[in-house]
């Protein structure tokens, strides 16, 4: 193949944008005037150092309704992710800690951690279409639970859930409330005091930033303790040296994903509801199809078609998405998230996201619609020639 791919898998991962990579390049040596201080330095190199942070600090705040004091940066998601709940530990008696059945990995995994320290994890069960099931959500409040996370948007079917009001209920009962809100920021609305949350995640590739920076926004009032001791950074919440480069595109990009998210909401769901449209009209199962979700986001599946073999012929095909959610990719086990909805291992094993962005245009799914069409009629044919 010598010509680029179609890139549908923006929920992974999305490329730099241009003027996050401009605002990076004095603090990467590659543009003048050079820049290269240490943020903790106390002379001219470590002041303009400094400055930088504090302004990127600004810039994530200011996305979404906080104060820059409560933005703690982090090397990206799951260090924050970690850092809320194993930081709550000491501070808090062992309980339960609940965390929805969907949740990405990086809860799910230092929430089971937990149970060494003497909590009892507790999954939050989910409907058929991936929302919090409300009858599931009273029980575990009657377990009157010490920590609960909940994501704001699921990275597979990208379902969106009532975080404010699950925030309150939590906090009535006692609880400590987090949510993931890596996927939701630049594609919906997030609001940190809107959402009552004591804690929230978020991540700067998802919106156009670099690799390797995030934050956890964290109430001023919550007491954690760090995962990294030393030097103090970060409210002395996540020592270590500040990646400048990476905290900057990251400032510029909360900035940029913000300023265009409206529009591109529209045009995008636009084009997924296009895209829903043709894939059922073929016969697909399109996921959570009901709920509420990101307006970027379809996770399908076709009855008796592989995902994985289906996601590697697009590939060939000039079409790059995903099968499940790119952080599980290598394990062969259907999707945690279709499961916990109820769907049949067969089905679950047969899913396909396809996710879109700011580069992704009427004719990229249009196409792939094509391409669609005739992969999963060869393989039809295929199968029944089979049997």
């Amino acid at each position: 193949m010598n010509f680029a791919p179609i890139y549908l898998d923006w929920n992974a991962t999305t490329p730099l944008d241009p003027a996050v990579r401009e605002a990076m390049l004095p603090w990467l040596g590659a543009a003048e005037p050079a820049r290269f201080g240490n943020a903790s330095s106390r002379h001219e190199y470590g002041r303009q150092a400094r400055a930088a942070v504090d302004e990127a600090r600004a810039r994530v705040a200011a996305a979404v309704g906080a104060h820059a004091t409560e933005v703690i940066f982090t090397s990206g998601g799951s260090e924050a992710n970690n850092l809320f709940l194993k930081g709550a530990v000491p501070n808090l008696k062992p309980g339960v800690v609940a965390v929805s059945a969907i949740e990405h990995p990086c809860v799910r995994e230092p929430a089971r951690q937990l149970r060494r320290a003497g909590w009892t994890l507790r999954e939050i069960a989910v409907d058929a279409q991936g929302v919090i099931d409300p009858a599931d959500w009273s029980a575990v409040l009657e377990a009157r639970p010490g920590l609960v996370s909940v994501m704001l948007a699921n990275n597979e079917t990208g379902v969106l859930q009532d975080v404010a009001a699950l925030a309150r209920a939590a906090r009535a009962a006692g609880a400590w409330f987090h949510t993931d809100a890596v996927q939701a920021l630049g594609k919906v609305a997030v609001d940190f005091r809107a959402l009552g949350v004591h804690a929230m995640t978020l991540s700067a590739h998802k919106i156009g930033g670099p690799l390797g920076a995030g934050a956890l926004v964290l109430d001023k009032r919550v007491e954690l303790a760090p995962l990294i001791a030393g030097g103090g950074q970060e409210r002395g919440l996540r020592s270590g040296t500040e990646n400048v480069a990476a905290i900057v595109g990251f400032g510029v990009a909360c900035e940029r994903a913000v300023a265009r998210r409206e529009a591109e909401g529209v045009r995008l769901a636009a084009l997924r509801d296009e895209l829903c449209a043709a894939l059922a009209g073929r016969g697909a199962r399109i996921f959570s199809a009901a709920a509420p979700r990101l307006p970027n986001t379809v996770f399908f599946a076709v009855e008796d078609i592989d995902g994985e073999t289906l996601v590697g012929r697009l590939d060939r095909a000039g079409f790059a998405c995903a099968s499940g959610s790119a952080c599980s990719s290598a394990n062969p086990e259907p999707s945690r998230t279709l499961l916990a909805m109820g769907v049949e291992r067969g089905l679950a094993r047969a899913a396909v996201r396809v996710s879109l962005g700011r580069d992704t245009r009427a004719d990229d799914v249009r196409s792939f619609i094509e391409t669609f069409v005739r992969m999963t009629d060869e393989l039809k044919n295929l199968a029944s020639i089979g049997a």
